[in-house]
């Protein structure tokens, strides 16, 4: 399972890479995985600013649908546009062309109660 050591890592299975005040978010290797194949990514919350934690849109595969979780609090700057058309995107590439949203961070210091790569694997 494709872990990589520069992202930070929810309980919940999302990723964040960050670049200067952006956070990117996706789901993890192990959380499309479990998903199966992806049918249907739901994200209405461009524009908003959302807490740690609440819900940013939902991932629908064929057996089941999954809300997905903001990893700390931010502003919702644009979604994954390639995510209408090729959502199974996310099933062949979850740590690239897979993400799914851009936002401007609005507390770093929620960063630090994120999870490392090697606390993601003790957790899988």
């Amino acid at each position: 399972m494709n872990i990589p050591a520069e992202l930070l890592y929810t309980k919940d299975h999302e990723w964040i890479r960050i670049e200067g005040e952006t956070g990117i978010v996706g789901v993890t290797d192990f959380a499309q995985g479990e998903l199966g194949d992806v049918v249907f990514v739901e994200i209405e919350t461009v524009g908003e600013t959302l807490k740690k934690e609440e819900v940013f849109g939902t991932i629908e595969a064929v057996k089941t649908v999954s809300d997905m979780f903001m990893p700390v609090g931010g502003e919702i700057l644009e979604l994954n546009p390639e995510l209408e058309n090729s959502p199974d995107v996310v099933n062949k590439d979850p740590y690239g062309k897979g993400w799914m949203i851009k936002f401007r961070i609005t507390n770093p210091a929620e960063l630090s109660e994120l999870l490392s790569a090697e606390k993601y694997k003790a957790l899988l």
